[in-house]
């Protein structure tokens, strides 16, 4: 399952169809965060306070923010056996490092496959790669896809009929009214916040992705960015 949002057209700059913004990646990266036997990103109330320097998480009633495509009720079955029958062997858990090695290898794999021809690939892949290569560890491989991640959304559209990946020409600032933008920016925003609550991301780490990644592409202050997606 993936995630759903509306592609853009280029040319009247309006939300039309619906894509996939982060293709099999979500699936096995949010595998990791985990919540009452659902993938889920925890409950999290994070707020942008009188300057960008400044950034908390603490943890709200709020409404959970929750990812629907990956919430999968399997209903409880019984093990059915002969009097000589056996049960297989449980798989072996992963290590929360194990599953970001799989996430980022499959986001690296299915990126890399996606991006039209002539479409260079943007310096976060191979930032993805080389930490893939080098470190593999939570910190640098949840920074890695989460900055790809961000960057799928905010650079390229999505074929919706080939699933191919190309630049895109949509004018972020200008459309700022769209609530489909205000969608996509406010999935991300809350993805970082999940990953801090999570403890696979530091705070100040995500703090400076999203000044750089997300509120820097609206033209708004970390103030006005917080009030535009209602918190």
């Amino acid at each position: 399952s993936v995630v759903k949002t509306p592609t853009r057209d280029n040319n009247s700059k309006t939300y039309i169809t619906m894509r996939t913004i982060n293709l099999p990646l979500i699936a096995a990266f949010a595998s990791v965060v985990k919540t009452n036997g659902y993938t889920q990103p925890q409950q999290c109330r994070t707020s942008f306070t009188s300057s960008a320097t400044k950034f908390r998480v603490s943890q709200s009633q709020s409404t959970p923010f929750a990812i629907s495509s990956f919430r999968q009720n399997h209903a409880s079955s019984r093990l059915q056996m002969s009097d000589f029958g056996s049960a297989m062997p449980e798989k072996p858990k992963l290590t929360t490092e194990q599953k970001l090695i799989d996430a980022a290898d499959k986001f690296i794999n299915d990126f890399s496959a996606k991006l039209s021809e002539g479409v260079p690939p943007p310096p976060e892949l191979d930032a993805l790669i080389e930490a893939r290569k080098t470190s593999n560890d939570k910190q640098s491989l949840s920074k890695g896809i989460y900055e790809l991640m961000i960057e799928q959304g905010m650079l390229y559209d999505i074929d919706p009929t080939t699933g191919m990946l190309s630049p895109t020409l949509f004018d972020i600032k200008a459309n700022l009214d769209v609530p489909e933008v205000k969608s996509e920016f406010d999935y991300l925003y809350k993805y970082g916040m999940s990953l801090i609550s999570n403890e696979l991301i530091e705070v100040d780490v995500v703090k400076n992705i999203v000044v750089k990644r997300l509120i820097e592409r609206t033209g708004l202050s970390p103030e006005e960015f917080d009030k535009w997606l209602g918190y």
